[in-house]
């Protein structure tokens, strides 16, 4: 929900998924350009599984991804989409399935949609720091896809390129506390959940909530994920989802008679974001204790229902995690080594580590200026 903060940061993941195929297409041709023998079905399907990479994302992405669906994520749908389109269509596509899971036997095909160093990545990267104005998030996308070549089966980047990935790596830690992360972010994304978590606990107890049938069919049923691979229709219904069901069930939650429901969705829609503060270390327990107290008492809500309205929790920041899948950095010499191992490049290594923050969230109407808040806050 970056829109909060950044108002011209309004693209859509199908101008993602669009930009990363273009981008993807660039990366092949370059490959090829070095030697790499890509056949027209590979590339066909590598470009079909960038395409279709984040189609399996509900509304609002990531902030509804466990709401909605509760233990099941984005890339489960996918997959299970992607393989119904295979079904379906044919062509490239069962390959495309192969590359999208990694089950194709050239695995440096599913690297370039997904690994630390992907064309998914390289995308909104450039793109969110385009439409947000961030210029510390500008990275040359161009320039990596210049570096990029093919060992042992595995993606590597040629040594020239390795200050072009410190540079991507700094930019992605750099958007996601600047953009991702901003508190703005948070706080509107932990709303947003608190609303829907209000609606599926009113109905569980019986009591009606107006929605789009979409929309209602995953408020009201708790569907396991074995149940999306046996049951056709319930992958139709998850399609017809959006971002718009969402929102145009808000407005008509602002006038529901429920009046947690109602008030977290007119504030929501007001843009009266909850106030946030952010810790390095674990909230403090008289603090919250204390706020809510408050809570209760300012909004008007029983103690069971102050959850609703104070939200803690932690969110953490890692530009890049050696081990694992790697990126790999090939010398002039032949040899290949992980680019954390790098004894110049002291940035990657302090970068490896990740960051955890906690979050502490709670209307602004309670004003905490004349009590004493803990340091560490």
């Amino acid at each position: 929900m970056a829109d909060y903060v950044y108002p011209g940061a309004l693209h859509t993941r199908f101008h993602h998924a669009l930009g990363a195929m273009h981008l993807m297409q660039n990366t092949l041709d370059s490959l090829r350009n070095k030697g790499q023998e890509i056949s027209e079905d590979e590339c066909e399907a590598t470009l079909i599984a960038i395409l279709l990479h984040d189609i399996g994302h509900g509304p609002f992405s990531h902030a509804l991804e466990y709401v909605l669906l509760p233990g099941i994520s984005h890339e489960y749908m996918s997959k299970l989409i992607i393989n119904r389109l295979a079904a379906h269509f044919g062509g490239n596509l069962p390959l495309a399935y192969r590359v999208f899971t990694n089950t194709y036997e050239r695995k440096f095909f599913h690297q370039l949609v997904s690994s630390q160093l992907d064309i998914d990545r390289l995308d909104y990267l450039k793109r969110d720091c385009f439409y947000t104005g961030v210029s510390e998030g500008e990275i040359g996308a161009d320039r990596i896809i210049k570096m990029l070549d093919v060992r042992n089966d595995q993606v590597v980047v040629e040594e020239k390129g390795i200050y072009s990935i410190e540079n991507f790596l700094n930019a992605r830690r750099l958007m996601y506390w600047q953009v991702y992360l901003h508190k703005a972010s948070v706080s509107a994304e932990k709303m947003l959940v608190s609303v829907v978590q209000r609606v599926k606990y009113l109905v569980d107890k019986g009591i009606s909530v107006p929605a789009s049938p979409p929309l209602a069919f995953f408020l009201e049923n708790h569907i396991p994920p074995q149940d999306f691979e046996l049951l056709t229709e319930l992958l139709t219904q998850f399609t017809a989802l959006d971002d718009f069901d969402v929102w145009s069930a808000i407005k008509l939650w602002q006038h529901h008679t429920d009046n947690v429901l109602a008030t977290l969705s007119r504030m929501l829609l007001e843009r009266k974001l909850f106030r946030i503060q952010l810790s390095n270390h674990e909230i403090d327990p008289a603090l919250y204790q204390y706020l809510s107290a408050s809570v209760s008492q300012e909004m008007h809500v029983s103690a069971e229902d102050v959850s609703f309205f104070l939200i803690q929790g932690s969110i953490s920041n890692a530009a890049y995690i050696s081990g694992g899948q790697k990126i790999n950095i090939l010398t002039k010499e032949g040899k290949i080594f992980d680019i954390a191992q790098a004894s110049d490049l002291p940035n990657i290594k302090a970068m490896s580590k990740i960051v955890k923050k906690y979050y502490l969230c709670w209307p602004k109407r309670i004003n905490l200026q004349h009590n004493s808040i803990p340091d560490n806050l």
